[in-house]
């Protein structure tokens, strides 16, 4: 099989995975009503009390009736086939918090996620794969050491922590930077103005998410490199006289580079979803929060809608990665 029949396949068998996920997702979060007969409208619907105006509000979120289902479980099918178009339409529904479109929400949102977590992966990916290689260069001395330490240590402390941690000392004490939110209740309206406060607020979630993940990137860049530098070839290399500098950035960075891709186009896939406890500790008006509030509140809607982002994206995400791989690495071959 070659490249091109192989890479049809691989596409097909993803969309049947998303379709499966999508399904998954029905199933999921029903359970409560499958299983135990509870009324997912209840939570939503504690303060209504018109009868109409209940039914309207299940019409609209797509809610089963635990004692019409239980009546007639066929009803489940025209529930199921009603999510599984109005889902892979994007059409999510309405959230039970504020009885506004998820879709909208997310579409409000995702602007600022991307923003703190795209500044924070790319970042914290490119200090990580530099500090790694110039740890993995110089195995077994101080500088080694030093970085290998602060990342680990660095890497074990709860993000809310750090960020709690630096919302007291620059943001407090040293006022430096505010102490939460996207923009300032007083920020200028001119758009560059704006702007300047926008970054003003970005600047330290996105310095606790970058200190908080490079170290992955670091160790697992450290990692491969070291592998790589004991295989034949750069042994071979080495007895013919090239410079290590060549052998490093020439013949070794290659190979170890490979296996990092899964991981970057994993958190490529993962990072529009938001880091839920830093946009939770820095009161950041990002998708993170979103989910965080969501499952606070028990809101089927908007939980539906991230799982199911987040299910595709990630298969998407693999997908990407196999076909970097298959171009990047000739050695793969397809059975």
């Amino acid at each position: 099989m070659g490249f091109k029949e192989w890479a049809i396949r691989r596409s097909i068998n993803s969309v049947i995975l998303v379709i499966l996920t999508v399904a998954f997702n029905f199933f999921l979060f029903r359970i409560p009503v499958f299983l135990f007969h509870q009324d997912p409208a209840s939570t939503a619907l504690f303060q209504v009390r018109d009868p109409d105006v209940v039914a309207l509000l299940r019409k609209a979120w797509g809610l089963p009736d635990p004692d019409e289902v239980a009546k007639n479980p066929w009803l489940w099918l025209d529930y199921f086939y009603a999510y599984m178009i109005n889902t892979l339409t994007f059409n999510f529904g309405y959230s039970f918090q504020n009885f506004k479109p998820v879709a909208n929400e997310i579409l409000v949102r995702l602007p600022n996620t991307l923003a703190l977590m795209g500044i924070s992966t790319f970042a914290g990916m490119g200090i990580g794969i530099v500090t790694g290689v110039i740890a993995a260069s110089r195995i077994g001395s101080k500088t080694d050491v030093a970085i290998v330490t602060f990342s680990l240590s660095i890497s074990n402390i709860p993000i809310f922590w750090i960020g709690l941690l630096s919302l007291l000392i620059f943001g407090y004490y040293l006022r430096w930077f505010p102490l939460g939110g996207t923009v300032s209740v007083n920020a200028p309206t001119d758009p560059v103005g704006r702007f300047m406060d926008y970054l003003w607020h970005l600047t330290l979630p996105a310095a606790v998410l970058t200190l908080y993940t490079f170290g992955g990137y670091m160790l697992l860049m450290r990692f491969n490199l070291i592998n790589v530098l004991t295989e034949d070839y750069i042994v071979t290399a080495r007895a013919k006289g090239v410079d290590e500098r060549t052998i490093l950035y020439k013949h070794a960075m290659k190979n170890a580079f490979l296996p990092m891709i899964t991981s970057i186009t994993l958190s490529m896939a993962l990072f529009w979803t938001g880091a839920t406890l830093t946009e939770t500790v820095f009161n950041w008006r990002g998708l993170g929060r979103y989910i965080f509030d969501a499952v606070t509140a028990q809101d089927w809607p908007v939980m539906q809608a991230v799982f199911y982002l987040i299910a595709i994206s990630v298969v998407i995400a693999t997908f990407i990665a196999e076909i970097l791989y298959g171009i990047l690495d000739p050695r793969i071959r397809y059975d």
